[in-house]
């Protein structure tokens, strides 16, 4: 792969990534997860094709500035997902403590 194709490579994870932003800021979360996987094989594949390869110094400095655009959607995204999902975890939470506190009337009554 040489370096056009890498920094082709990094601008479709790029691209990836603004889709999860925005699917995020509007709480679609199936095609959030749908793109995270399409995230995760563009990674997979840039990681095993990337190695070995030598960017001149405008390359270079392009990936770098693509690299902090990837992070800088990926903080954006945790800090939407991150209080919902403990949110979730807090009604899971609930919803256990509810059917442990049912379980143990019912065996009581049993008895």
């Amino acid at each position: 792969m040489d370096g056009a194709q890498i920094i082709l490579m990094y601008k479709a994870i790029l691209a990836v990534t603004g889709k999860m932003l925005s699917a995020a800021q509007n709480s679609q979360w199936d095609e959030l997860v749908s793109l995270e996987q399409e995230c995760k094989q563009l990674t997979g594949r840039l990681i095993k094709e990337e190695s070995g390869a030598i960017l001149d110094k405008e390359l270079l400095q392009n990936k770098v500035s693509i690299i902090h655009q990837i992070l800088d959607d990926d903080a954006q995204i945790r800090a939407i997902t991150e209080p919902w999902m403990s949110r979730l975890q807090e009604i899971l939470d609930t919803n256990k403590h509810a059917r442990n506190l049912q379980q143990a009337y019912q065996t009581i009554s049993n008895n």
